[in-house]
């Protein structure tokens, strides 16, 4: 792929596809969203809307880091507080698909869609990536931002056209158009992060308390393997509970696992064979979290297993 046409090219079409119009597009902080944030501030300036929606779900600090990165790129972020939305959306469903399905409906009949009647623009900006369709259609999981390829008609259900400027390419395509747009390497390289978030780290029902745990969870082991060199590695908040011992007491705690993987565009994985001393001080600063005392780590590749556990 020569990624200056592929460029060149996606910005023709968004100007041609928008006109004289505005468009909107939701940043995640993520390279897809990132990329095409830039393709769509390249192609339309100021008549771009970029928001970050805070969904209750992100890590530690993560809208103003987001915010902060693109400030320094020139590209104003505007955030947008749906933290009681989502979570009120998201309560009492255990099921993956029906916790997706929730997110889904949240973000574009909800939230996004109540700013985009509030505003002019009828044109959504979507960092849709090949794989992300290929999984949803082939069944194996519905990604959050697939919607076209379910038989949804935007335009009618809610009121704007979706424009997917990445569609034909995979994580690895679009790691390189992120260089050549000369995206910083803590952006271009970025590790994947789900669109549900954190929602897709917790088995079962997501809750305040919950996010909070796997919150401090994902906090260490990024801290831990920033440097491993890993495509990808996370915390997942099990259902199940185990009985443990803390101070001298009995205690019915929660579960951790810890998941490292090495890949190149996430269709496929293989576990990371992390030093055992490095696993040994992961699980030490886990099980010191307040209520967490068991964590393990998950040696399955993909497949059978999918990246992420929800």
């Amino acid at each position: 792929m020569d990624c200056k046409d592929f460029i060149a090219s996606q910005i023709d079409a968004i100007r041609t596809e928008v006109g004289d119009g505005t468009a909107i597009n939701a940043l995640s902080g993520g390279v897809d969203s990132s990329v095409v944030t830039v393709l769509g501030h390249r192609a339309l300036g100021d008549r771009l809307r970029t928001v970050f929606i805070d969904n209750a779900l992100m890590r530690e600090g993560e809208p103003q880091a987001v915010v902060e990165t693109f400030r320094r790129l020139g590209i104003p972020v505007e955030v947008i507080d749906a933290r009681r939305e989502f979570l009120d959306a998201l309560k009492g469903l255990a099921d993956p698909e029906e916790k997706r399905h929730a997110i889904t409906k949240t973000f574009y009949s909800g939230v996004f869609g109540q700013l985009v009647k509030n505003s002019t623009a009828r044109f959504l900006l979507h960092g849709t990536i090949l794989t992300d369709i290929e999984e949803t259609v082939a069944g194996i999981k519905r990604q959050h931002n697939i919607l076209a390829q379910l038989g949804i008609d935007p335009q009618k259900a809610y009121g704007y056209r979706v424009l997917e400027p990445l569609r034909t390419l995979r994580k690895d395509g679009v790691r390189e158009v992120a260089t050549a747009l000369g995206l910083p390497a803590e952006v271009a390289y970025r590790m994947p992060f789900p669109g549900p978030a954190l929602a897709a780290r917790i088995v079962g029902e997501v809750t305040e308390g919950k996010l909070a745990l796997v919150r401090q969870a994902t906090a260490i082991v990024e801290e831990e393997l920033a440097d491993s060199g890993a495509f990808q590695y996370l915390a997942v908040l099990l259902e199940d509970r185990a009985t443990g011992i803390r101070d001298n007491r009995r205690e019915f705690g929660h579960i951790i696992v810890v998941r490292c993987i090495e890949s190149t565009d996430a269709r496929k994985a293989e576990a990371t064979q992390l030093p055992w001393d490095t696993l040994a001080r992961i699980c030490r600063r886990i099980v010191a979290i307040k209520g967490v005392n068991r964590c393990l780590y998950d040696l399955t590749p993909k497949p059978p297993a999918t990246v992420e556990y929800v």
